[in-house]
């Protein structure tokens, strides 16, 4: 028993090593495996309706579609002479069904590929539609020009048959499993009218090409109804200008005010009066959390609630900036309707807010009716509010502090810039002025 026991124990500890190095091997190999996929690539793309074709030119990256095993000389040079199956292989395996395209709203089933060619990443032919279409047509490049497969880029050629150039596009293009990070230009050009770019990160779903009136209304009300619901610091200035006022005729003026304010800024954005510095977006993201905690400590203290309409609009510009970010990505979906979706943006916002006071008010007179006295609770909710909006503060400030301020140059931009910001303040104060007056008018009547 003794010249076993060892034996026994020799094999139990290589089987459980093997189960060990079984269970190890399987997460390494997933981790391997995603080393392949790169961390950002560029992808081009093109759409241009045709008569009874639509023409869809690609270029990828060959790295984003590294799972394929590519032919390959010397120290890894992409072997063109025996790489087209496998080019083919690719585009077919990583890109045909991730580019689903809609005529009027009804999937295209059918496409083809036309033409595809390698080439070097360096080729600028895809800065214009018409030299893309002469490259890609093209002879495949020989071994001669020694390019390493992982540097190597593929145009693709597909082609849609559609009804006529004259109908609605979308498209929906899934491609941003290639990368970690997938950032598409998208360059429409649309029969008879000029190109229209498109420039997003990941996938943005379906994207209309030329949208119609109705759908840019649409959509950009529903994008600004969400994002006053999902933007929690928006949320809580409401929150602090409602605790005192808990009608909604004393909350007539102040959301009013706000209203008009936020407007002008979101506005006057788009059309590119705002500043454009890269700390810029920072100081806002402060500015709207100290506007929050200097809300919350007026209502603590109990300042006078008659003038809560001039902070209302001074805040309102602020935020307004804030609302802005968020639709300066999004302006390149609107097509030719830039101020009905400024408009419907603005308009999805407003509803936003009296959707949250309709919830808030009754609340808070439930809770001040039956839970809390209506002075202290109204100290408490601000304190909450307070602690909330500080520790944002802090954390934007220090995010704005990473930025270091330098003096401007003094040059035709600096005056540029200045302009804008001018023309910024002349309607700040012309909105203001009529805002006091209107109030002492408002005044005069009660």
């Amino acid at each position: 028993m003794t010249n076993r026991k060892p034996t026994t124990i020799t094999k139990r500890f290589i089987f459980t090593a093997l189960m060990m190095i079984s269970f190890l091997a399987s997460p390494l190999a997933t981790i391997v495996k995603a080393h392949d996929i790169p961390m950002s690539v560029t992808v081009h793309m093109y759409v241009k309706p045709e008569g009874n074709t639509l023409k869809l030119l690609l270029r990828v990256p060959l790295e984003s579609m590294s799972e394929l095993v590519y032919p390959t000389w010397g120290p890894g040079y992409l072997d063109f002479e025996n790489a087209d199956p496998i080019l083919l292989d690719a585009a077919h395996v990583y890109l045909t069904e991730e580019l689903q395209v809609y005529e009027n709203g009804v999937l295209i089933e059918d496409k083809m590929i036309t033409a595809y060619r390698a080439t070097s990443p360096q080729d600028r032919s895809i800065q214009n539609w018409d030299t893309a279409i002469e490259n890609i047509n093209k002879p495949a490049f020989t071994n001669e020009e020694r390019l390493y497969y992982g540097q190597a880029v593929l145009d693709v050629l597909y082609e849609f048959p559609i009804s006529s150039d004259q109908s609605q596009f979308s498209i929906n293009p899934t491609l941003n499993k290639l990368a970690s990070i997938t950032n598409t230009v998208l360059r429409f050009m649309p029969a008879g009218t000029g190109e229209r770019v498109f420039n997003y990160m990941g996938n943005p779903g379906v994207v209309e090409l030329d949208p119609s009136l109705m759908h840019a209304l649409y959509e950009f009300s529903e994008l600004g109804f969400f994002h006053i619901l999902e933007g929690i610091d928006h949320i809580l200035f409401l929150l602090c200008l409602v605790i005192p006022l808990r009608s909604f005729r004393a909350l007539i003026p102040v959301v009013t005010s706000f209203t008009i304010a936020h407007s002008i800024t979101l506005i006057s954005t788009a059309f590119g009066l705002a500043p454009q510095a890269i700390w810029f977006p920072p100081l806002i993201e402060t500015l709207i959390a100290l506007s929050i905690v200097y809300m919350a400590f007026e209502n603590i203290v109990g300042a006078k609630l008659e003038k809560r309409w001039i902070v209302a609009f001074g805040f309102g510009l602020v935020h307004g900036f804030g609302f802005s970010f968020l639709l300066s990505d999004s302006m390149q979906f609107a097509g030719s309707h830039l101020f009905t979706s400024l408009l419907s943006f603005n308009l999805g916002v407003e509803i936003g807010q009296l959707f949250i006071l309709a919830l808030v008010l009754p609340a808070l007179n439930l809770l001040f009716k039956y839970v809390v006295a209506e002075k202290t609770g109204a100290i408490l909710l601000s304190a909450l509010v307070a602690h909330s909006g500080w520790h944002w503060m802090t954390e934007r400030n220090d995010r704005l502090n990473e930025y270091i301020f330098v003096m401007p140059e003094i040059n035709a931009a600096f005056y540029a810039e200045l302009m804008r910001w001018g023309m910024l303040a002349i309607i700040i104060a012309i909105a203001s002025w009529l805002m006091y007056e209107l109030s002492k008018w408002i005044s005069k009547r009660t």
